[in-house]
């Protein structure tokens, strides 16, 4: 099998960059369908309006309405045609993204992401997450090609909730190890082929600059501050993380966070914190050296991070319940099984329970 690796076409990021995003679009087209959030124009509006008042793209805003659902792609893409435009640009949180590209998809237009948080690894990926209108799962939809362009603007970043950018690094710590494990499976990744040594160094630059810039960015946004440190976080949630997990795989942290979705008791948990435990518990099942995964649980506690079960809202932790996750994540069509040994509901099990016993011990309870 061939080794693949995909990108979007270009990622910008720094501080005041959303000020840019019109002379930025001129290079795509003439008249831009923008998603937004009706909240989110009213922070930001002023400085995307201003982006484009020198230049000669025509903009079209429409607001979304809160769900990447097959009726709101539907409605956009009439938009699209009755207003004649020949891009979109998604302003916002994951679903909008997702919107965007997946409206940009059917109408053969190219399509600028630009976050508002980092929060998680999807806006550089090509995949679009589709829900029913009531906010049910239904689909992944694949796309053909990653987003022409990524503008992460920090200073915008920097003002959205501490908790979001740390969820970020919960999922993207997960990268390096679940690459690391369909490298040495040889499984194939979310690109089609095989794992490049490009997107392993991405994903292993990933791991190491949360180890060294975690901490120092929490405390940073904590302040309010947009620090060298943030920066090179945003960076690792966003680009890093999301050409690690897409070109390197996914294995077992984010088959044990999909396990967790059959608890209701953990829905209130962001995908990040979820897949933080997940990370801890597929360590458990490689069975890595103690020092190893001390660290990792320390850095989790710093942070924040769940690394007990009762953490992730589980108050009751009962084995009917444990066993319910690890089937889950053992379902047939999941990526536990890209692990580079064979898994079972309850080896599985086993490591949840012992990566709740691991993170009490940490925490002195």
């Amino acid at each position: 099998m061939a080794k693949i690796l995909i990108s979007p076409g270009k990622y910008v990021q720094g501080a005041g960059e959303m000020g840019k995003l019109g002379s930025y679009a001129e290079k795509y087209g003439k008249k831009a369908l923008v998603l937004i959030t009706a909240s989110g124009y009213k922070r930001i509006g002023a400085i995307v309006d201003g982006s484009f008042a020198d230049t000669a793209v025509e903009v079209v805003y429409d607001y979304f309405n809160g769900e990447c659902s097959k009726t709101e792609i539907n409605r956009l893409t009439a938009v699209v045609k009755e207003k004649g435009c020949d891009m979109v640009i998604g302003i916002g949180g994951g679903k909008i993204l997702d919107t965007a590209k997946a409206v940009a998809y059917y109408n053969g237009l190219p399509v600028l992401i630009c976050p508002t948080i980092a929060s998680t690894d999807a806006p550089c990926s090509a995949l679009s997450v589709i829900y029913t209108d009531e906010g049910v799962f239904e689909e992944y939809l694949f796309l053909p090609a990653n987003p022409n362009m990524v503008l992460m603007d920090t200073e915008i970043v920097t003002k959205s909730p501490v908790r979001l950018t740390v969820a970020g690094m919960g999922d993207a710590l997960a990268t390096y190890f679940e690459a690391r494990a369909c490298q040495a499976s040889g499984a194939t990744t979310c690109a089609g082929g095989n794992v490049t040594s490009a997107a392993i160094a991405l994903a292993k630059l990933c791991f190491d600059t949360l180890m060294e810039e975690g901490v120092k960015a929490k405390l940073a946004l904590e302040a309010g501050a947009c620090t060298p440190a943030v920066e090179k976080v945003v960076e690792a949630n966003t680009l890093l993380s999301g050409l690690g997990f897409e070109s390197g795989g996914l294995a077992g942290a984010h088959a044990i966070h999909n396990g967790f979705t059959v608890l209701e008791e953990c829905h209130h948990m962001y995908h990040g914190e979820k897949v933080a435990f997940g990370t801890i518990t597929q360590l458990v099942l490689e069975n890595i050296p103690a020092d190893e995964l001390e660290e990792i649980i320390d850095w989790c506690i710093e942070l924040g991070l769940p690394v007990t079960l009762g953490q992730l809202g589980v108050k009751e932790v009962t084995d009917e319940k444990i066993m319910a996750v690890a089937k889950a994540a053992c379902a047939e069509n999941d990526t536990l099984h890209n692990m580079p040994f064979e898994v079972t509901p309850e080896t599985v099990c086993a490591a949840i329970k012992a990566a709740d016993a691991y993170g009490r011990y940490f925490l002195g309870e």
